[in-house]
């Protein structure tokens, strides 16, 4: 017989009785029924329960073990009594009895319970994230990512690409977040940098002749952390193609997202139809580049029917250059505790208030209600009420003034308004392609043109589109949006130097810079460079979806905590003095 085990935890059915077995695995509970000692024996599979009674020798060895002991039995398998019989296990038929037990390894007090589903703070799980991966949940999570990644390759090598490794340590290339630099030990003073992306090594490997890549690419950024995102790394489907439009990128990477939706999704409807929405538009009526299109919900402009209007606040505002007013209809909100309510939520969000109408019957016909409606009279009422399609016992709400400064406060109330109304289809994945990025944006200060978006998209319109109003120049670029979250982002490439230069230089770039930053990849593209693009998307954040977790640290086998600290290994830690010296650095105190 092997020295550990004979079967998994998971294996023994009412065939298998009779047998002598040997099984290992940890103690997940130990229960006393009148003398007779059950087990709950689990290993990485599944569990078994094992038993020993006093008449047996092993029983004195089996009193001893508590939670967590990992151990070894040998034991004879029997049969359970039909009424004893456990129907949510595999292994509920059967019961092993204990003939011999050997104590692999002891396990000291726990700091945290394995077995059930009590609550314990994030800080002492990740201290002791080994005890933590070994609950049901974390189990189940860690195989479903694992079952993830895998079927992302088959799928991405059925479709011709092949995987390709980029390096790991590499040159600082600024990608919208901070390097991690890393000190060279035979360049003093000089540092690589961890990848934010393999952004230009797999566009050097389209010049290069390669015509399909693809990568589970590990990707380093020092950001400030959030609860869908890691704070130092992350992985994704990373993957480029040359001799592409935008919509070829499209088609390609929807039946890989889309399938393992389909395939992980644990039965919940995944959109077939990705619909495309300009960015403008997904700000206009949802208030994020990144919509929850579950929640049928669009805002509307509506400023014409509060132009000169009797409320005042919102007549004055709409005399600046800029502003607009936008309603956030709300079907079936139409009650004065509901619009109170999210008059408060507008108050949180540090706004003084969210004005709102609402509609209700009479008896002699329908009213509307609420402030707004007493100031600005029943004309502009009603034609409110047509335009957004509303009718009695619905509401809604109005937000004012520049639309960057409130948009993401009017995106939250929907989501909020969504959720609270019951309008969020909560079984489902709604996909969209968010679409026609702004390559440059306008500081308001200082009024100094610069990037808004990705600077190494294609301008729509190429050259050309460079010489005109830099704010109206649109990018292929593109984000695929699920559920509110940022699955994919991706773009095609501005390939050309040209361009390039020209691009950098309107946002105050110079030749010299652009080639000093991005030296290697300007080079290849002097050499007969093909068209190309591609996206990457976010494996964590695709996993935190199926799993239907809200912190993606529930996905992340080992996470930092949100003070990036690994909490666990000791890091960061600080360096040696022999190591310091070798890299010829010397450590300043921390500002005070």
């Amino acid at each position: 017989m092997h020295a550990y085990r004979s079967h998994t935890c998971a294996d023994l059915t009412a065939a298998d009785v009779g047998k002598t077995v040997r099984l290992s695995g940890w103690v997940n509970r130990v229960r006393d029924h009148g003398g007779i000692l059950f087990i709950d024996l689990r290993d990485h599979y599944g569990i078994t329960q094992v038993l020993c009674d006093p008449d047996s020798a092993a029983f004195a060895d089996v009193e001893k073990v508590r939670s967590e002991y990992c151990v070894r039995i040998d034991g004879e398998v029997k049969a359970r009594d039909a009424a004893l019989v456990n129907p949510k296990l595999p292994t509920g038929e059967v019961e092993v009895f204990i003939r011999e037990i050997e104590v692999l390894g002891a396990a000291k007090e726990l700091p945290l319970m394995v077995f059930g589903d009590q609550e314990y703070p994030e800080e002492t799980r990740l201290k002791y994230r080994y005890l933590d991966l070994r609950r049901e949940a974390m189990q189940s999570n860690m195989k479903l990512r694992s079952d993830v990644v895998a079927s992302m390759r088959r799928r991405m090598w059925d479709k011709g690409f092949r995987e390709y490794q980029t390096p790991i340590i590499t040159a600082s290339s600024p990608e919208g977040a901070r390097d991690f630099l890393v000190p060279s030990r035979l360049h003093p003073g000089k540092f690589y940098a961890l990848p934010q992306a393999p952004q230009q090594f797999k566009q050097l490997i389209m010049v290069s002749g390669y015509d399909k890549y693809f990568q589970i690419a590990p990707c380093f950024r020092d950001e400030d952390p959030r609860a869908d995102r890691s704070p130092t790394d992350f992985y994704q489907l990373d993957l480029e193609m040359s001799f592409v439009t935008q919509q070829d990128v499209f088609d390609t990477i929807q039946p890989v997202i889309g399938g393992i939706f389909e395939e992980f999704g644990g039965g919940r409807k995944v959109d077939q139809t990705w619909e495309q929405i300009s960015y403008k538009d997904a700000a206009l009526w949802y208030g994020s580049d990144k919509p929850d299109l579950r929640n049928p919900i669009k805002m509307q402009v509506v400023s014409d029917h509060f132009r000169d209007s009797g409320f005042a606040i919102f007549a004055k505002l709409l005399e600046q250059d800029g502003t607009e007013i936008r309603a956030i209809p709300a079907p079936t909100g139409g009650s004065r505790k509901f619009c109170d309510r999210m008059n408060a939520f507008a108050q949180k969000e540090g706004l003084p208030g969210m004005g709102y109408i609402f509609w209700r019957d009479q008896g002699e016909g329908m009213e509307a209600a609420g402030p707004l409606a007493k100031n600005i009279g029943p004309e502009r009422t009603e034609a409110i009420r047509q335009q957004l399609g509303l009718g009695v016992g619905d509401a809604a709400f109005f937000l004012g003034g520049k639309p960057k400064a409130f948009e993401a406060v009017a995106g939250r109330a929907r989501n909020v308004i969504g959720e609270e109304l019951g309008l969020t289809d909560k079984d489902r994945f709604a996909f969209a392609w968010i679409v026609d990025f702004p390559i440059y944006e306008k500081d308001a200060e200082t009024g100094k043109i610069d990037f808004e978006h990705n600077p190494f998209s294609m301008p729509q319109g190429g050259m050309e589109a460079l010489q005109g109003d830099p704010l109206s120049v649109l990018g292929f670029q593109y984000d695929l949006a699920c559920n509110g979250y940022e699955l994919v982002s991706g773009a095609i490439r501005n390939h050309k130097p040209e361009i390039m230069f020209k691009a950098f230089e309107i946002a105050g770039y110079g030749e010299e810079e652009v080639r000093k930053r991005f030296g290697g990849m300007v080079n290849a593209f002097q050499y007969g460079a093909p068209p190309h693009g591609g996206c990457a998307a976010g494996i964590d954040r695709i996993v935190m979806l199926l799993a239907d977790a809200s912190n993606i640290r529930e996905v992340i086998m080992f996470p930092m905590n949100q003070r990036a600290e690994d909490l666990m290994m000791g890091a960061p830690s600080e360096p040696m003095n022999e190591q310091l010296r070798e890299l010829r650095l010397r450590v300043l105190p921390p500002e005070s």
